[in-house]
């Protein structure tokens, strides 16, 4: 082979290779936001004080978290038939998100549960659906991300 072609193919070949790292960057950055490590923890309330039910879950996403939304929601509702939508979240109550790295943030929902809260809530188990919202605009729905029980 002459100097000339083998320049030319070895020039392709890192053509080639630039362009396939190039998009494989542009496809990591356009990934929806990823929910890891997501736990539910319900303590319900007593005579002398309110109980309270945390949510908490790390989100990973490559251009930043924008929000996070939160709704707990029982197993014997309609909302069990046809589980939570995007449409469902966007009223929902926002998680707290404190960046852990560069692109993962802890993202933490508390609300306190009075006795009358309880007694109004159905007895069973209950579901955490997230909406996570990356700033590039994209999402993920995860409509069952934890689960605890009221009882």
């Amino acid at each position: 082979m002459s100097p000339r072609v083998t320049l030319s193919v070895a020039a392709g070949t890192l053509v080639l290779a630039a362009g396939a790292g190039a998009f494989a960057l542009a496809y990591a950055d356009e990934q929806p936001p990823a929910l890891s490590d997501s736990v539910a923890r319900y303590t319900a309330p007593r005579a002398d004080r309110d109980g309270s039910l945390t949510f908490t879950t790390d989100v990973t996403a490559s251009s930043g978290v924008k929000n996070v939304k939160v709704l707990a929601w029982p197993e014997n509702s309609s909302l069990a038939q046809r589980k939570p939508t995007a449409k469902d979240m966007s009223a929902v109550e926002s998680a707290t998100c404190e960046p852990s790295d560069d692109d993962t943030a802890r993202c933490t929902y508390t609300v306190p549960v009075t006795a009358t809260d309880a007694d109004a809530s159905p007895s069973g188990r209950w579901h955490i659906a997230v909406l996570a919202t990356a700033d590039d605009g994209s999402s993920t729905l995860d409509p069952e991300a934890a689960g605890f029980t009221v009882e």
